[in-house]
């Protein structure tokens, strides 16, 4: 247990100290707070259970250049105050803003998605990948969209 709380605490250090100065999100989240809140939970053997409302959102048919939004709901249901230390877009295009506090045991926030699918034409699938104080340590959820192309736009398919 202590090994995993050592390794959390330099996963929260090395995403801490590469994350990009754009950003400024991931710079509230206080890496003492994360390293407290990590030695609590290794000492009480507390942890803290996300649980989200959905974790895959599919838009359905969107316009070349839309900009779609959903929110995942994510409610802590363990024993110990829930940390998103960082939550990334497999792409460019899917941006997320979670929530920078501690969610309390019981407790719920939003996390708010946002697809640009300019130049995305065709079936579409991206996720976002959270850092978390989590037994597991990292949690996913995916979106999904058919974006249809601008007229004349070549719709290529990509090769699996």
């Amino acid at each position: 247990m202590i090994k995993r709380t050592f390794g959390m605490l330099a996963v929260a250090a090395l995403v801490l100290s590469t994350s990009c100065k754009n950003e400024n999100a991931s710079e509230k989240v206080k890496a003492e707070n994360v390293e407290k809140i990590t030695a609590e939970n290794a000492t009480s053997g507390k942890l803290p259970v996300i649980k989200f409302d959905k974790t895959e959102h599919d838009f359905g048919n969107i316009k070349d250049g839309d900009k779609a939004e959903t929110v995942f709901k994510i409610t802590n249901e363990g024993e110990a105050d829930l940390i998103i230390i960082n939550a990334q877009g497999s792409c460019g295009c899917t941006v997320p803003e979670w929530p920078k506090e501690p969610i309390k045991p019981g407790a719920s926030a939003d996390m708010k998605v946002t697809f640009d699918s300019k130049g995305k034409p065709g079936q579409q699938q991206k996720s976002v990948t959270l850092t978390t104080n989590t037994k597991e340590g990292s949690e996913k959820v995916t979106i999904k969209a058919n974006v249809s192309p601008k007229p004349g736009q070549l719709v290529t398919r990509p090769v699996n």
